[in-house]
């Protein structure tokens, strides 16, 4: 999920332990003086996928919250259910689960299933399933708002945020040296970011500028590209029940593409139709042939690390630099800010149908502890956690990771949590795919438009 985005299939994990997601309320205790029996469940497994995550549960939190419980004089058991699937097929499972009232006490989900999920009734907030202890949890004083976000459906908290990540602009130190620009780089427009690219230009470099255009490249055109572009020109994809349309804002993005694609130079048009284009970049930019780049974390964690990287960089310490996403122009940025960024990420949230919510929402904060947080990213798993208190202390060392926990999450925004998004992501990028292939941008802008009336249910829920 989301980068840590966890699952053999579901059904051969319960095949071979006898016991699946299904497991909710398989509990005899509680009331009469037993044991409260309760389940956890991720799309992980020991040995396979996010194995650190699957061991960390079953090895870590379980025993230590087993413990913790018996101090307090209550016998509570803990099952771990792990799986080890396709995303997809792991919140397949999940959702017949849910809907047939069954399901582990305790869940996880992609951030981008939140308000699917609740639009069907497969979750529901919190303060509602355990009550007020959701909202007086003491982890939320060291989450920011804008991560909050990430847990927040309809104006009411559904889940815990796991963790997020962040976008930002990577550039090649070296190429800025010789083309005269600063290696402290820190764009405060669309358009100085344009000046570098043409400067990298004209110093010899083959790909001035890469950012995620066409269909090739998935949804890492969206959250790469168009989201946070769409963000620094003042608007989100969906805001107060509307979508975004052809207005002025996804005009200026698509006019920033052209800018890059349409015959300037700035990037390769070519890059962004071919399948295994976004793959050929990141090599590119190893290579150093590539000047400026917008992606996530995860290129600086698991793309160019100089340790395992798919596209090692064993100078990356010192030859990239990062900077933020600028809006168009200083404060025309959404919510009326000088930077922006896209985010996304996992939640962890009660079964609604659990027979032990109190006990259950117990176990779901212990996991998302500073303790069990800090044990979790010890030996090399360092990542960006959802706790500013966690993340001061773990990512010491961290410098980029530092900066997206500081600087990146206060300002960022996600995707919106509902089931037609992925659709609309599509049109969108098409929408890149013809401005960066010769179709004007208002032409790109009004055949998305069409595209999104058809996909939302008409012009009446769309933004003018």
């Amino acid at each position: 999920m989301a980068s840590r985005k966890r699952s053999i299939g579901v059904i051969a994990v319960v095949a071979a332990t006898g016991l699946g997601l299904s497991a909710c309320g398989q509990s005899s205790g509680g009331a009469g003086g037993g044991a409260v029996e309760l389940t956890i469940t991720q799309n992980a497994i020991a040995g396979g996928k996010n194995a650190v995550s699957a061991e960390h549960i079953a090895n870590w939190v379980i025993p230590t919250f087993e413990a913790a419980q018996k101090a307090k004089g209550k016998d509570v058991k803990v099952k771990f259910i792990p799986s080890g699937v396709d995303d997809e097929q792991y919140k397949t499972k999940l959702s017949l689960d849910l809907k047939s009232g069954k399901g582990a006490d305790v869940i996880d989900i992609d951030g981008i299933w939140a308000g699917e999920f609740a639009q069907a009734g497969y979750i529901k907030p919190l303060a509602e399933v355990v009550g007020a202890e959701a909202d007086t949890w003491e982890g939320w004083s060291q989450i920011p708002d804008a991560v909050q976000g990430l847990a927040t459906y309809d104006g009411k908290k559904y889940a815990l945020p796991i963790g997020t990540d962040g976008r930002v602009l990577y550039f090649n130190k070296t190429l800025f040296q010789k083309a005269g620009l600063p290696a402290d780089w820190q764009p405060k427009s669309w358009q100085e970011i344009l000046d570098a690219g043409a400067k990298l230009k004209s110093s010899g470099v083959p790909v001035p500028i890469q950012i995620n255009a066409g269909t090739a490249m998935g949804e890492a055109t969206t959250m790469q590209g168009v989201l946070p572009l769409l963000a620094g020109a003042g608007a989100e994809i969906q805001k107060d029940g509307k979508w975004t349309g052809a207005g002025q804002a996804l005009k200026d993005v698509l006019g920033l593409y052209q800018k890059i694609y349409g015959g300037s130079g700035l990037g390769d048009p070519r890059l962004q139709q071919e399948a295994k284009g976004r793959d050929k970049s990141f090599q590119q930019f190893a290579q150093g042939r590539i000047g400026i780049l917008m992606e996530g974390d995860y290129f600086w964690r698991g793309v160019v690390n100089p340790k395992d990287g798919v596209a090692r960089m064993p100078d990356r310490d010192q030859n990239v630099g990062y900077a933020l996403i600028p809006a168009m122009e200083p404060g025309k940025g959404i919510r009326g800010q000088d930077f922006v960024s896209m985010s996304g990420g996992a939640l962890r949230t009660v079964n609604p149908n659990s027979k032990h919510p109190k006990e259950a929402f117990e176990l779901l904060a212990f996991t998302l502890s500073a303790d069990a947080l800090k044990q979790e990213t010890k030996g090399g798993n360092v990542r960006v956690t959802p706790r500013g208190d966690v993340n001061k202390e773990i990512l010491a060392g961290e410098p980029l990771l530092t900066f997206i926990s500081e600087k990146v999450l206060p300002l960022t925004a996600y995707r919106p949590p509902v089931a037609i998004y992925p659709q609309v992501s599509v049109a969108l990028q098409e929408a890149t795919a013809a401005v960066a292939g010769g179709t004007p941008p208002d032409q790109a802008a009004a055949d998305y438009q069409k595209k999104l009336e058809g996909i939302v249910g008409g012009a009446g829920n769309i933004a003018s």
